[in-house]
């Protein structure tokens, strides 16, 4: 089962904590979710994207306070886009 951008940001909000700024790796965040580094940095990479997470210089992240507030909503449907992939011009 392919592992989903919104179960990486649910996973990192469990892992670590904006308002404390307590990071994990990717390598925890691929180990819990059982699924392979590249795509976890893959979907960090468009989360940060969004200001949903933190990537710091050390490749250590976080969640952010609008990601663990946008899971708070409880929606049951949760589309996350990276604003690179708009193209408002086509």
């Amino acid at each position: 089962m392919a592992v989903t951008r919104r179960a990486v940001l649910e996973q990192l909000t469990t892992a670590s904590d904006s308002e404390t700024r307590e990071t994990t790796t990717v390598e925890a965040l691929a180990a819990a979710l059982e699924a392979d580094e590249r795509t976890i940095e893959s979907h960090l990479h468009g989360l940060a994207d969004c200001e949903l997470a933190r990537i710091r210089s050390d490749g250590s992240v976080r969640v952010t306070v609008t990601g663990e507030e946008l899971l708070e909503l409880e929606l049951d449907e949760l589309v996350i886009v990276d604003p690179g992939a708009i193209h408002p011009d086509k």
